[in-house]
């Protein structure tokens, strides 16, 4: 209180409690009280002491050291659920205190980060260049696997880039451009593609081997004459060479287009070429296949993929048409003969193509270079105003502009500099983040307009109603829950399913069953993002998808035909949610047998966001296959042989309880009720108390009781997709806000998706340090 004069007084505003104050009035007590019997006092549980520091005030500024007591006591994880627990008042004011004070967060202006200038990925660059010139480019076959961080391969701090890889950069970009524009591309002989899939009388997708069967599509010819026919198609089922053989015969019209021997090839494309004459009209094709050598018995069978069938003709040059790449890029057709209207349609081209390459606008400089190296090309002797076309945009396949995402920015070396994204960038963002692409016409122009924040929500709607965004499941949901590794994943189908043959297991187990149970997981989370259903259900679903062949493999009747369908678990309680898909079951499991590590980490990882600490080393193997009195032991009985260890015992406490409960599943994802003669015990307690009798009661728990934590770490893992980098402390208050969100909308991944989007991270960058 202040005495002015007489009659006078004012109240001092009260002084704010240091962050030092603070400690030790309200968060040493609860320390003290919960937490030093194992951390404190001399003790140090898991090599963690929380007073063993000498300067406070640098002991406080530990973000590293503060961070492990914040997510283990936010996720319950500590203390110990047989210990006292903190009240809910106690645990507000201990994260709240770390977060404010330690982390010295603000709600109202959370922190965006700041995100490396990063190259494409091998999976964006193939699919840039097909959404700007229609071409497959296989980058996986041209480009080295991209280095992962957090998870995920486009991570800006990992996406390097060598001068060996942009020399790849430079070739990659001539042949996309000879892709797109082939020689001669103004005058294409006339071409008609048919996909496997429209080709009736069985499974072109599928067809083995050991059976006779023909397919057959019907293709429509305009002109009678000499046409080529290109049959594509692959061999797949083997992991390894086997002496397995069929002949596959292609008959085109009343002609045979050729024969060949089949065997095991690895070429992702092999091809049948050949000229055959055809009448006009409807003109069969057919291809036929039939066996020629049975697999041996320690060999895996083998089938033919037909990929598609290109015809293009007639061969006598009468006829012709504009490739599809030349569509796209000479829209008005073949260049004039006037001089300056070649450079104003050069100019025109150049502008519409590049500011989509590149996504924005050029600078004007930059588009009269690209038009000089236009009229450079087109005046040199038998070069043509198409040639010029190629060598402009081969250069802007070169270019940074294209091959690195940047966002510019004021002041970006000043990390105290926070700006709102340009529409362009956002754009960018958005179109990266849902296609995996650049962004389309429409997103350009509202973001040259200023509209694009303002009709956000409805470009959302319109970019997931568009195939493109299946390439968001694809490669989120490949990453996340590693359904990308499952068809390559090494597996001995034979010693899992206990067979007599390598050639018998893979009647049971092969690629397609594998590659059917990809796509039952990616067809779960499409359903819950597009129908805008709770995330939860990602692990409690009561559906699935599937069809005849991945359904008979589960035991479940009722289900006809290759087309994948939904179908109701209500009279099969085991399955249901992505834990009892065979694609997380086997990605978990060894080789030759399950792993309760393995299934209870990625939970722990993916799942719950509460990873355990790496193991120590010189960490004991387990004792597998130990034969106990009454026979060879159970994986649990495995299990708590290798617990015992002190070093071990920890660690375990954490993962083995998750991994054990899903024991009914073998390595390959199949239910049983025995191990080795005995039943399986697949109840447990987690590390926070709950306990469960069965994967159904488990599932009931990570989706109910510890729904918060599927929540936080779902948030982390699409906003570490969405933005690129790596969840810091400072997006705390980001991820609460999102988790808040998907409280208060029902759980909706959808709402969690348009979360992130409007998320400062999302829409806001700082200057780097």
């Amino acid at each position: 209180m202040l005495k002015l004069w007489p009659g006078l007084v004012l109240l001092a505003a009260p002084v704010a409690a240091s962050p030092e104050e603070t400690y030790r009035k309200d968060i040493l007590p609860i320390l003290e009280f919960y937490c030093y019997g194992c951390h404190g006092d001399g003790s140090s549980k898991g090599k963690f002491s929380m007073d063993e520091f000498g300067d406070l005030s640098k002991h406080l500024d530990d973000r590293e050291h503060w961070m492990h007591i914040w997510q283990n006591v936010r996720s319950q994880i500590m203390p110990p659920s047989d210990e006292d627990q903190l009240t809910q008042k106690e645990k507000d004011t201990l994260l709240n205190w770390i977060q404010t004070d330690v982390f010295k967060l603000d709600p109202e202006n959370p922190d965006p980060g700041r995100v490396t200038i990063r190259r494409l990925n091998r999976t964006e660059y193939r699919y840039a260049v097909f959404d700007l010139l229609g071409v497959e480019f296989q980058a996986e076959d041209v480009f080295p696997p991209d280095d992962t961080g957090y998870g995920f391969d486009n991570i800006g701090d990992v996406l390097s880039i060598s001068p060996l890889l942009m020399e790849k950069y430079i070739a990659a970009a001539e042949q996309v451009v000879d892709l797109a524009l082939p020689k001669g591309a103004a005058a294409q002989v006339p071409r008609t593609d048919i996909s496997g899939s429209e080709f009736k009388g069985g499974d072109a997708g599928w067809m083995p081997f050991r059976k006779k069967q023909t397919v057959r599509a019907e293709v429509p010819v305009k002109w009678p004459g000499d046409y080529q026919i290109t049959v594509e198609y692959a061999t797949h089922g083997a992991t390894e060479a086997t002496g397995h053989e069929a002949k596959l015969k292609v008959r085109c019209g009343e002609k045979q287009l050729g024969e060949e021997v089949l065997g095991w090839d690895q070429s992702k494309v092999i091809q049948m070429r050949g000229r055959v004459p055809l009448k006009k009209g409807k003109q069969a094709i057919e291809v036929e296949l039939s066996p020629v050598k049975e697999p041996g018995p320690d060999e895996e069978e083998l089938a033919l993929t037909l990929q598609r069938v290109i015809v293009q003709g007639p061969l006598g040059g009468k006829q012709r048409e504009y490739a599809k790449g030349y569509q796209m890029i000479f829209v008005d057709g073949p260049a004039p003969e006037d001089d300056k209207a070649r450079e104003n349609y050069a100019r025109k081209i150049m502008r519409s193509f590049v500011s989509r390459a590149f996504r924005r606008p050029l600078d004007g400089s930059t588009i009269e270079r690209l038009v000089g190296i236009v009229k450079e090309v087109d005046r040199l002797p038998g070069k043509s105003f198409e040639d010029g076309i190629r060598a402009a945009i081969t250069t802007c396949l070169c270019s940074p502009r294209f091959l690195f995402r940047v966002e510019i920015q004021p002041e970006p070396n000043n990390p105290g500099k926070v700006v709102l994204l340009d529409e362009y960038a956002l754009a960018s963002r958005l179109s990266f983040f849902l296609w995996s692409s650049v962004p389309d016409d429409e997103l350009l122009s509202l973001a040259f307009n200023k509209q694009l924040r303002k009709q956000l929500h409805a470009q959302i709607d319109r970019m997931l109603a568009d195939p493109r965004s299946d390439r968001l499941v694809e490669n989120f949901v490949g990453q996340w829950l590693q359904t990308r590794d499952l068809e390559t994943l090494p597996v001995q189908a034979q010693e899992i399913l206990g067979l007599k043959s390598k050639r018998e297991a893979s009647l049971v187990f092969d690629v397609r069953l594998r590659e059917a149970m990809r796509r039952e997981t990616e067809m779960l989370f499409d359903f819950v993002l597009r129908e805008e259903r709770p995330a939860e259900e990602l692990i409690s679903a009561r559906y699935t998808f599937l069809n005849e062949r991945l359904a008979d493999y589960y035991g479940i009747a009722g289900v006809e035909g290759d087309k994948f369908v939904p179908v109701d678990l209500t009279e099969h309680p085991e399955r249901g949610g992505v834990l009892t898909h065979g694609s997380y079951l086997i990605v978990s499991s060894n080789p030759t047998r399950t792993s309760p590590v393995k299934r209870g980490l990625f939970v722990l990882d993916n799942l719950l966001g509460t990873p355990a600490p790496p193991a120590p080393p010189g960490v004991p193997e387990l004792e597998e296959g130990k034969e106990s009195g009454e026979g060879k032991n159970t994986m649990r009985e495995m299990m708590q042989i290798h617990r015992d260890k002190p070093d071990c015992r920890g660690c375990h406490a954490r993962m083995d309880p998750i991994g054990l409960g899903l024991e009914n599943f073998n390595a390959l994802g199949q239910f049983r009720r025995e191990e080795n003669g005995k039943p399986i015990d697949a109840g447990g307690e987690l590390i926070t108390g709950e306990k469960f009798a069965n994967v159904a009661e488990l599932k009931e728990i990570l989706a109910g009781k510890r729904r918060d934590d599927f929540y936080r770490c779902l948030a982390e893992k699409m906003l570490t997709y969405a933005i690129g980098r790596g969840v810091e402390y400072y997006d705390a208050t980001t991820i609460d806000q999102l988790v808040d969100r998907m409280e208060t909308h029902d759980g909706s991944l959808k709402e969690l998706l348009v979360g992130i989007i409007e998320s400062a991270p999302f829409q806001r960058r700082r200057g780097a340090e």
